[in-house]
């Protein structure tokens, strides 16, 4: 019994030890967290200045010569070369040949209709000089300017009815008309040059053979393009011919002045924008050269421009206040790829002007300062 009473003793002992030793190491445990500190961010700010804004609508596309002919042709033979080989890139001015058709057969049945047309003015001359003397040095006159080689002159007027009867009885008018059909006819063998210019596509050579209604290339004006853009029927009253555009090549390099030459009336039914054309002229443009506009739609007075980041849901913004963050609904009437114009914003109101992350309504924030942040780097 007494050693039984011994053993509980000394567990109790030990029990009661082990819980000491234990309450002992826990409190000895130190807490190496540091306290947290808040951090307060900081904001850039801008001073609301509510001014005009220009709506700028861009646009873009590919420029088009504004003077272009597409060469068909309405006669059958083969090309024959001329001064210039007929090749993509080669450059003519005006009134010089770019194809040339062998029309020898065709000449000939053209000389021979006029030799016709010369044998009956011949005939009716001494008919002429006793029937009609007061008309005959008239008739005369024209007959001696009459030249195979040249293009057939037009016909004396006729006074009287007499005259006209004796001449048109004789087949006389008809031949001449015949005459100058074929003339006409003939001078189609032969196309020349509208204007200066460069040929953008050739698709025949020297020697082929060509047939009637054939497309034979294209041939534009260089210096003077026109740019075909869409814009919202939105901005389509805003849009007045002669109105000065500003354009830029795509690497955003050259910039180049143009002006509203065509709006057309008609609104897309499918996109519902308008189709406007953009006059514009350069030693360096090209056709097919893509290009960027920028349309002054219109002008929106006290409105400000701001980042479209910085514009929150139910269209509201950011302003600083005491150093706290607080919005304000703001009205915005125009958006672009990066910006936004906004209306009801007060005048000298402190907005953010960049994005804060995980900003909210009531946030601590400390302004920058520009000015102590440059002395503190000098």
């Amino acid at each position: 019994m007494r050693k039984l009473i011994l053993s509980a003793v000394a567990g109790a002992m030990v029990i009661f030890l082990s819980i000491f030793l234990a309450r002992m190491i826990a409190g000895s445990k130190t807490n190496r967290r540091p306290p947290s500190q808040k951090v307060v961010k900081t904001v850039f700010v801008d001073t609301v200045k509510n001014t005009t804004i220009p709506i700028v609508v861009p646009a873009n596309g590919n420029l088009r010569a504004k003077k272009r002919v597409e060469l068909f042709s309405e006669v059958q033979g083969v090309f024959r070369s001329g001064s210039k080989l007929f090749r993509t890139g080669q450059e003519y001015n005006s009134g010089q040949t770019l194809i040339r058709i062998d029309a020898n057969e065709y000449y000939a049945s053209v000389q021979s209709a006029k030799s016709n047309l010369y044998n009956l003015l011949t005939s009716i001359m001494p008919d002429l000089r006793l029937d009609y003397p007061e008309i005959y040095p008239k008739w005369l006159q024209y007959l001696n300017g009459f030249d195979l080689d040249k293009t057939t002159p037009k016909l004396p007027g006729m006074d009287s009815e007499k005259e006209k009867f004796f001449v048109s009885g004789r087949g006389i008018i008809s031949s001449y008309y015949n005459v100058k059909n074929l003339e006409q006819r003939l001078s189609k063998y032969t196309i020349s040059a509208p204007f200066n210019g460069v040929l953008t596509d050739a698709l025949v050579t020297e020697g082929t053979l060509i047939r009637v209604g054939q497309k034979l290339g294209e041939f534009i004006s260089t210096g003077v393009y026109e740019l075909e853009v869409s814009v919202s029927k939105t901005y389509g009253d805003y849009l007045t011919v002669g109105k000065q555009v500003e354009l830029s090549n795509l690497e955003k390099t050259t910039k180049y002045q143009g002006k509203v030459a065509r709006v057309n009336g008609r609104v897309d039914q499918n996109s519902q924008t308008i189709t406007v054309y953009i006059e514009v002229s350069g030693d360096h443009l090209k056709e097919g050269q893509y290009l960027e506009a920028n349309l002054e739609a219109r002008e929106e007075p006290n409105a400000i421009e701001v980042d479209r980041s910085l514009l929150l849901e139910n269209n509201q913004l950011f302003v600083v206040r005491d150093s706290i963050l607080d919005v304000i609904d703001v009205q915005p009437v125009y958006f672009s790829d990066k910006k936004v114009v906004l209306k009801n914003v007060p005048n000298d109101e402190v907005i953010v002007s960049k994005a804060v992350t995980g900003a909210y309504t009531g946030m601590v924030v400390k302004v920058f300062d520009g000015d102590n942040s440059k002395k503190t780097r000098s």
